[in-house]
């Protein structure tokens, strides 16, 4: 079979079989009870290495609930802002994508497109901790979380009572650099302090008049908190419309409903 040819194919995953992730509450998850074979101290960080792909879970074209998902080419260069949520005793020990047994006290994590496995960093945006864990299966598939972390994991960023966070996820890449540019998810280099502000961006125009345009339907569908973000260290000056500061998850959620709602599905979260 030509390469080409395996590039149309679409593998379809059960969600059951082959899929544990998908969102941060679901009916009978959570963590582990008390009173069971609790580990007394949380991981240290995944050590990230240069492991094999994996025989399974990297498509690279799959489909859950009748939605289409292409696997990244490279991790190389990965970097992301989203939702984190995560999931506990209902997987323990079921497969994962990848046909490994989850555990709920590893530090691992699901991804809807990153190579598995792969590294990445995740750092919780709202208190700046950060942990490094081994991707090795697929989701979340539920509304626009970006990864799905380990209870463990989970705990050591301090979200377990939230059950969401926003997040910064930088892939510890041992990849070569991909035939086409990995997308950097609008995020901006450098590591995220605790006092920044985080947006919404929906697009950025090398001229006002069009990021007016935008600004003003996103007004008009009841988005008050949308604004213009003169770049000026762009030469020439790029024009960035954003939504925001985003307090929390809750919120994000509500901007990225309405959007949707207004045909903008393409959102990054940026933090100035």
């Amino acid at each position: 079979m030509s390469r080409n040819h395996g590039l149309r194919l679409v593998a379809t995953l059960s969600a059951y079989a082959l899929l544990v992730s998908c969102a941060s509450v679901r009916p009978g998850d959570g963590p582990p009870r008390s009173g069971s074979n609790i580990p007394h101290d949380l991981p240290a960080d995944a050590i990230p290495r240069d492991d094999p792909r994996s025989r399974y879970g990297n498509g690279p074209i799959y489909e859950v609930f009748g939605k289409t998902y292409r696997v990244m080419e490279s991790s190389y260069n990965y970097k992301e802002r989203g939702v984190a949520s995560w999931y506990g005793k209902k997987f323990h020990g079921r497969k994962t994508s990848s046909q490994e047994p989850y555990d709920m006290y590893a530090m691992t994590a699901a991804h809807k497109s990153l190579p598995l496995p792969t590294y990445v960093r995740v750092r919780n945006l709202k208190n700046n901790r950060s942990i490094v864990v081994r991707v090795n299966d697929r989701g979340p598939f539920v509304g626009n979380r970006l990864i799905d972390l380990s209870f463990a994991a989970a705990s050591r960023l301090d979200m377990i009572t939230d059950g969401t966070s926003l997040v910064e996820v930088t892939a510890i890449s041992f990849d070569k650099p991909p035939s086409q540019p990995v997308p950097a998810g609008g995020t901006d280099p450098g590591a995220v302090e605790p006092n920044r502000r985080s947006f919404v961006q929906v697009g950025a125009f090398g001229e006002n008049n069009n990021a007016q345009r935008q600004l003003a339907m996103l007004r008009n569908g009841g988005i008050g908190s949308s604004f213009v973000h003169e770049d000026k260290s762009k030469s020439p000056t790029l024009y960035r419309v954003r939504i925001g500061p985003i307090a929390d998850v809750d919120q994000y959620d509500s901007i990225v409903e309405k959007l949707q709602r207004l045909g903008i599905g393409k959102t990054h979260l940026v933090t100035d």
